[in-house]
């Protein structure tokens, strides 16, 4: 098995569905994953439940799925 993607949309492709907990890592706005957020954002899928220290802040981090309402309880 290949684990090794091109790109945070290939990594996430065929794992994330509406309605799924997601855990996020990090302290604060440093060492989130910023590209998975993006995919995730990108990606369209809705109802999540995120588990994270922070919400992010408009436009940065979670706050960008705060934002397209992907996320329903934070």
């Amino acid at each position: 098995m290949n684990k090794v993607y091109p790109d945070a949309i290939s990594a996430l492709a065929g794992i994330v569905s509406d309605g799924q907990t997601v855990a996020v890592g990090g302290f604060g706005l440093c060492g989130i994953p910023e590209a998975l957020i993006a995919a995730l954002r990108d990606s369209g899928v809705q109802n999540l439940t995120a588990i994270s220290n922070n919400a992010g802040v408009d436009g940065f981090g979670l706050g960008q799925l705060l934002t397209t309402r992907q996320i329903k309880k934070m």
